[in-house]
């Protein structure tokens, strides 16, 4: 099993939707990649190590897969469309991170 993670990095000019994101986003990459995928979950920062002070990242989206092959077959033919709504919800470059879930 493999974790795609798309991460939000926060700043002070940073504009992101989350109603947007978990509304319209995330049920449509749900839709599109269909039984592909096995589990998802959204994280919205709210802190950071020191108190006070703002997440690093504003939101965090975890799709999880069975496989890479899995995960590149069902985004693949959807990305044009992916990448085009995310000006509907944010200003910022999510950046991507795949990894071996490992159980304990």
């Amino acid at each position: 099993m493999i974790k795609v993670s798309v991460l939000y990095p926060n700043s002070k000019d940073v504009q992101f939707d989350a109603e947007y994101y978990k509304n319209t986003h995330l049920p449509m990459i749900t839709k599109l990649v269909g039984s592909a995928l096995k589990g998802l979950e959204l994280d919205l920062g709210i802190g950071s190590r020191v108190p006070g002070e703002p997440a690093p990242y504003v939101a965090i989206a975890h799709l999880k897969f069975e496989s890479v092959a899995a995960f590149q077959e069902s985004f693949r033919p959807h990305a044009a469309v992916f990448a085009a709504d995310v000006k509907n919800y944010t200003n910022v470059q999510g950046e991507l991170q795949i990894s071996e879930l490992i159980p304990f």
